[in-house]
C-alpha cells in the first residue's frame, strides 16, 4: 500500500483506508452527475432532470456552483491519490459539506423536501471523509 508506510498500517487502518476511498469515489460520482447537469445542460433541461430551483436562478450562479463542485471532486481525489498535499482532501470535503449545509435550508425553504435525503447522504459522506482522513486513516504526504 503506497498511501502510508507499510509498517504503520494496521489491519484496522487498512480497512478504514479502503472504506474512505470507497466513500470518496462514491461522493465524487454523485457530485459528477450534479456537475454534468449544472455545467452542460440548459436551465429547462435541468428542471426536467429534477433541479427545479435552476429555473429561477441566474445561469451564471448555477454554473458557478457546478464549477465549485467540480473543484471539490478534484480536491477529494487528486491530493490523496498523489499524496501531494493530501490535507487538501480534507479541505475539499469541508467545501463539499458546506455546499450541502447551505443547500438543506434552501431546499426546505422552497418546499423541495424530496431533495433532503440526497443532501443528507452527500453531507454524511463528506463528514465521514473529513473525520476519517483527519483521525482514522490519515494519508502521509509524499516524501
Amino acid at each position: 500500500m503506497t498511501l502510508a508506510t507499510e509498517t504503520s498500517m494496521t489491519p484496522t487502518s487498512t480497512k478504514w483506508n479502503i472504506g474512505l476511498w470507497v466513500a470518496a469515489v462514491v461522493l465524487s460520482l454523485l457530485y459528477a452527475m450534479s456537475v454534468y447537469m449544472k455545467l452542460f445542460l440548459s436551465q429547462t433541461e435541468m428542471v426536467a432532470m429534477g433541479i427545479a430551483w435552476a429555473e429561477n436562478a441566474p445561469l451564471g450562479f448555477v454554473r458557478f456552483i457546478g464549477v465549485m463542485e467540480l473543484l471539490g471532486i478534484i480536491g477529494l481525489i487528486l491530493p490523496a491519490a498523489t499524496r501531494i498535499m493530501p490535507k487538501l482532501t480534507i479541505y475539499a470535503a469541508v467545501g463539499l459539506a458546506a455546499i450541502q449545509v447551505l443547500a438543506i435550508p434552501f431546499h426546505m425553504y422552497r418546499g423541495e423536501f424530496a431533495a433532503l435525503p440526497f443532501n443528507l447522504i452527500y453531507l454524511g459522506l463528506a463528514v465521514l471523509i473529513i473525520w476519517g482522513r483527519s483521525r482514522k486513516s490519515v494519508i502521509a504526504p509524499r516524501v
